[in-house]
């Protein structure tokens, strides 16, 4: 293995090493008004039931309709999809704009939840909210996903990776070393 020679690097740019996922679209909606979001920061907690957890920023107004609601839809775009999720990114839903017109995306009725799913995008995970103890004082929601909708094709499909200063990755080539792990560690 190859040793690295490190230097102090500023802390406001971690992110472009730590950022744990995909980026997603959170789509939500209360009282006749929907939304998506672009949301970068999400992690895995639980597999049984599936639980993850995500920073929404107060200030979106997303974080207003989730709250209400309990409840969204994280959707997964892949590597073609990123001129829309900058677009809607750079959208605000304050301004009284329709991001799903906008863009072009195709809203698709929930099993479980009353945020759509979006059509474009190679998988979605309906969610409802498991504990909110962290949202008032962090931003922090913790969510069970309550059904999961993937496409068949491609198995590993081409998503982004947010690096911040406007720089994506695209998830690329895998390395399998299934069979050197224990079963219960897989």
């Amino acid at each position: 293995m190859k040793k690295h020679r490190k230097s102090d690097f500023p802390l406001d740019g971690i992110r472009r090493y730590l950022e744990p996922g995909p980026v997603v679209l959170v789509t939500s909606s209360w009282e006749n008004e929907r939304n998506i979001m672009v949301m970068g920061w999400h992690m895995m907690l639980d597999f049984v039931p599936a639980r993850l957890a995500c920073y929404i920023w107060s200030g979106n107004r997303s974080h207003c309709l989730i709250r209400n609601s309990r409840e969204c839809v994280i959707n997964l775009p892949t590597a073609d999809m990123v001129d829309t999720v900058v677009g809607i990114g750079n959208t605000s839903a304050a301004d009284g704009v329709d991001k799903f017109e906008r863009f072009g995306l195709t809203p698709r009725k929930a099993t479980h939840v009353g945020a759509p799913l979006i059509d474009e995008c190679v998988a979605s995970f309906e969610c409802k909210l498991a504990d909110d103890s962290l949202v008032e004082r962090l931003g922090l929601f913790v969510w069970e996903v309550v059904k999961a909708h993937v496409a068949p094709t491609p198995k590993r499909p081409r998503t982004l990776h947010y690096r911040g200063d406007g720089e994506f990755m695209v998830a690329g080539p895998h390395i399998s070393r299934k069979r050197w792990f224990l079963q219960q560690n897989l």
